[in-house]
């Protein structure tokens, strides 16, 4: 019987190091990150990756494959495959190759040097990431900036503000939005600043690799606030989100209106000292009477995105194609119908608390603006309502204050009683004052007024 042949082995590892690095390029362009499981054993390799074969040419590959995307400036971020945590992660899910693929040790991914030297590569081999500006340019910082703006490389955008905000360079971001406006227009300048603070809220930090601030704007019952931190775990807890995303709220509310005036380096540092464990030095909370009297809280929480591409799915089947137009995908309708179910087992457990949607920090007063349009209110009107039920509680601070709707005309007159029944005030309302036409105004009034029909103790 012939023994097996070491040169012809040893030209198989050859040839598979080479594939893999080949294919790392060609993939190299479309990616920021990606995650390569490291196999301490032919054992482990076999559990996580039935029928993989060769354990020496699988840590070839991955070796070749890291050291190419790292030339090619795509961060690589190592795992050590653990059997017994990933055999209690299986036990709890059907044993298919997409949630074979989703496992991650999320005790803490490896990075930069600690992850080249766990593929048992040379640290001094890892090359700084790729930058959109090579070299020295006779351009300041915000002209590139502006420049990078109004060109057609978002990447290369997102690099240079990034860095910008990363440094911690206001000076330079508020001169890159006067030129903006100069060069563009006022509105090119707020849509630059919107995209300032998009790419603030997000940073390559965290447990995972990548973190992002979210904010889940919510419209609040009459009487007393929610519970803060019970409203953010249940939708922790509630399945609503992909295996691969982690999602962490602080416990108090925060208004809406500090949202509205965030700048990008700030925004910055309060995601950084967030995953630290620190106050975010920003945004704090907001005094229960202030969030009564808007109408709207916030919570505040940190998104942790556990999903970087896992280097052997993409090297068997590419990066996942990208919808075209504005088709939903089958994980995006899953995403809405199980948010959908959320938010109505909240607003049936606590009476007129309505979740909005998880957003960004930078789309919290957008986000509250389109469910008031989408309920049919003008700010406006529905703002006049509001103050005129606020002074009323004002007066009447130890009691409840509840409102009688009653259509006059094509107009409409709302009557304030506590609730004992002592009328407090009247207002009358022709139909141009009103935001929606009268029939339909009980439903929104009652987002923050109890409703009687008729006068209490009538």
């Amino acid at each position: 019987m012939s023994q097996a042949d070491p040169s012809r082995s040893e030209a198989a590892i050859h040839e598979a190091a080479r594939q893999a690095a080949e294919r790392a390029r060609e993939l190299a362009p479309d990616l920021a990150s990606v995650l390569i499981t490291h196999y301490p054993d032919a054992e482990t390799l076999d559990t996580f990756r039935p029928g993989a074969g060769d354990l020496a040419a699988a840590l070839a590959s991955a070796r070749a494959a890291a050291l190419a995307f790292a030339e090619e400036g795509v961060e690589v971020l190592v795992q050590r495959a653990d059997r017994a945590a990933f055999r209690r992660w299986m036990d709890a899910r059907p044993d298919t190759p997409e949630n074979r693929s989703a496992w991650r040790d999320r005790s803490g991914l490896l990075r930069g040097a600690e992850a080249f030297a766990a593929l048992g590569l040379d640290p001094q081999r890892l090359r700084p990431a790729r930058r959109a500006e090579g070299g020295k340019s006779a351009l300041s910082p915000a002209d590139r900036l502006v420049r990078a703006f109004g060109g057609d490389d978002d990447r290369a955008f997102r690099e240079i503000a990034d860095s910008l905000v990363a440094e911690g360079r206001e000076g330079v971001l508020a001169l890159g939005l006067r030129k903006a406006a100069e060069r563009y227009g006022e509105e090119a300048a707020e849509d630059l600043r919107a995209e300032l603070l998009q790419v603030a809220e997000g940073a390559d930090a965290g447990p995972s690799g990548w973190t992002e601030l979210v904010a889940l704007p919510v419209a609040l019952p009459p009487g007393g606030l929610p519970d803060a931190a019970g409203l953010g775990e249940s939708l922790a807890a509630s399945g609503v989100l992909p295996e691969t995303v982690e999602l962490r709220f602080l416990p108090d509310w925060r208004s809406a209106a500090d949202f509205e005036t965030l700048e990008p380096v700030p925004l910055r540092k309060a995601l950084l000292r967030l995953l630290a464990g620190e106050e975010a030095g920003i945004l704090p909370p907001a005094k229960p009477s202030l969030l009564a009297e808007q109408g709207f809280g916030v919570l505040l929480g940190l998104r942790i995105d556990w999903g970087t591409p896992l280097w052997e799915d993409i090297a068997a089947n590419g990066l996942p194609a990208v919808p075209e137009g504005e088709e939903e995908t089958a994980e995006e309708e899953a995403y809405r119908t199980g948010f959908d179910r959320w938010r109505m087992a909240v607003a049936e457990a606590v009476e007129g608390c309505v979740p909005l949607a998880l957003v960004g920090p930078s789309e919290v007063a957008d986000e509250i603006d389109d469910f008031l349009g989408e309920s049919g209110l003008d700010t406006g009107g529905i703002e006049e309502i509001r103050e005129f039920v606020e002074t009323a509680r004002r007066e009447v601070p130890d009691e409840e204050v509840v409102c009688r709707p009653e259509v006059v005309g094509e107009g409409m007159e709302l009557t304030l009683y506590t609730r004992q029944g002592r009328f407090l005030d009247s207002l009358v309302l022709s139909r141009e004052q009103i935001p929606v036409p009268p029939e339909e105004m009980p439903r929104l009034l009652e987002g923050f007024v109890p409703l009687v029909r008729d006068a209490p103790g009538a």
